[in-house]
């Protein structure tokens, strides 16, 4: 119990002080995310030594046990609150750029990262294509807020966030199958290319069965009530739920809270919810999801005291351009035959679309035993810090340079 008290006051300690950057980040008008990193980051290069916050970014990046907690926890509430808030009619309106993004677009960044940083860095096969599931991720979090604040078009926004959204879903998929099976899968040759692609659909169909299901029944239930409360209770075991049923059954958790969570939001909030639950409820998830993400953004800049930077410049620099040339080339090709989009969109379309908390998150989940699991470690902290303070901070003046961003917030 003694034990279980100091840990409590260890991530509670480091819970207020996320808090307490976020405040003075929204009090200045600039992106919670991207301070957070900044600020952790900061306390990482000077190394100022804070034992109970050392004691708590310790237990959360080096235990076992909490790294597989963290994804348990962490991707449920992250994925089923950016399905509330994403209206699906919005989706479908722009589904050739979302889909064409999201599939297309994750499979080629995929194949070009991991094909690129195995014959250029010398990365092995597994380890390589693993790195790659991990930048396959996008996070729009710091980015849609700074859209928002400019007036960026509702195209745009929706397309991001869908991205997102799916992209997520796919790269852990691939992510699980490069880390634990891809090496067997090659010493198999067409075999093991054919096994590999009936466990992607496996994964991928098995997960939206169970969350449409699910999605379903929870949404049946709450045509019953106009309780927001109770409400809120059943969305969270929706989340959750789908995402360990799922997980149970050999299938995506991720895929599954994402069909889950749209069957829920938009079928059952047409037959079951009350506008005053439906606020309530994307309030809710605020809350959990800004605490989770204030916890997570700050140790993203923490984590660097922990991290061997010595002699790898020269592969994490090499990392970082391949991360960007494998965007472009996913972007550019995958969104093709998308009229929908001009050359000046899709340049803030691939120049937004930032590695975050999701890619951290995974990285982190990685067993001790994983053979390259400092590399992927070193590489994948290195692309998300370059990523949100060199892309997220150069998001804004882009946006005013393209002139995307709406008159009036530019008074």
């Amino acid at each position: 119990m003694h034990e279980f008290n100091e840990v409590f006051i260890q991530i509670l300690i480091l819970l207020a002080i996320s808090i307490t950057i976020i405040g003075i980040a929204k009090r200045i008008g600039q992106p919670y995310t991207i301070a957070l990193v900044l600020v952790g980051l900061v306390l990482g290069i000077i190394n100022v030594h804070i034992p109970l916050i050392d004691e708590a970014e310790a237990f959360i990046t080096q235990s076992e046990v909490f790294q597989a907690i963290i994804i348990s926890l962490f991707l449920p509430i992250l994925l089923g609150d950016a399905t509330l808030k994403l209206p699906f009619e919005h989706l479908y309106r722009h589904k050739g750029a979302v889909l064409g993004m999201a599939f297309g677009g994750t499979f080629l960044s995929f194949l070009v990262i991991g094909l690129s940083t195995h014959y250029f860095i010398g990365l092995p096969i597994a380890v390589a294509f693993t790195f790659a599931a991990l930048m396959s991720a996008t996070d729009p979090i710091s980015v849609v807020s700074i859209f928002k604040s400019l007036g960026v078009s509702e195209k745009l926004s929706t397309v991001m966030e869908g991205e997102s959204l799916f992209n997520d879903g796919i790269a852990v998929v691939l992510f699980k199958i490069s880390s634990i099976y891809l090496l067997t899968y090659i010493e198999l040759g067409w075999e093991g290319l054919g096994s590999g692609v009936l466990l992607f659909l496996q994964f991928s169909l098995g997960g939206v069965l169970v969350g449409v299901i699910l999605g379903f029944l929870f949404s049946q239930i709450i045509r019953f009530f106009d309780d927001y409360p109770f409400e809120i209770a059943l969305s969270a075991i929706l989340f959750f739920g789908s995402y360990f049923i799922a997980e149970h059954l050999q299938v995506s958790g991720v895929i599954a809270v994402v069909a889950g969570g749209f069957m829920f939001a938009d079928y059952g909030g047409k037959i079951g919810m009350s506008d005053k639950t439906r606020v309530t409820i994307n309030t809710f998830w605020d809350v959990i999801t800004l605490v989770a993400n204030s916890i997570i953004f700050l140790l993203i800049g923490l984590e660097i005291r922990n991290i061997d930077f010595n002699n790898q410049w020269d592969i994490i620099a090499f990392a970082i351009v391949l991360v960007i040339f494998g965007r472009i080339i996913a972007l550019y090709i995958s969104t093709l035959p998308v009229k929908e989009l001009n050359r000046k969109e899709r340049i803030l379309l691939n120049w937004g679309g930032l590695r975050g908390s999701l890619s951290i998150a995974l990285a982190l989940s990685l067993p001790m035993d994983f053979a390259g699991r400092d590399t992927v470690l070193l590489l994948t902290f290195s692309v998300v810090l370059f990523s949100l303070i060199v892309q997220g901070l150069t998001i804004k003046p882009l946006i005013k340079k393209l002139g995307l961003s709406s008159p009036k917030s530019n008074e």
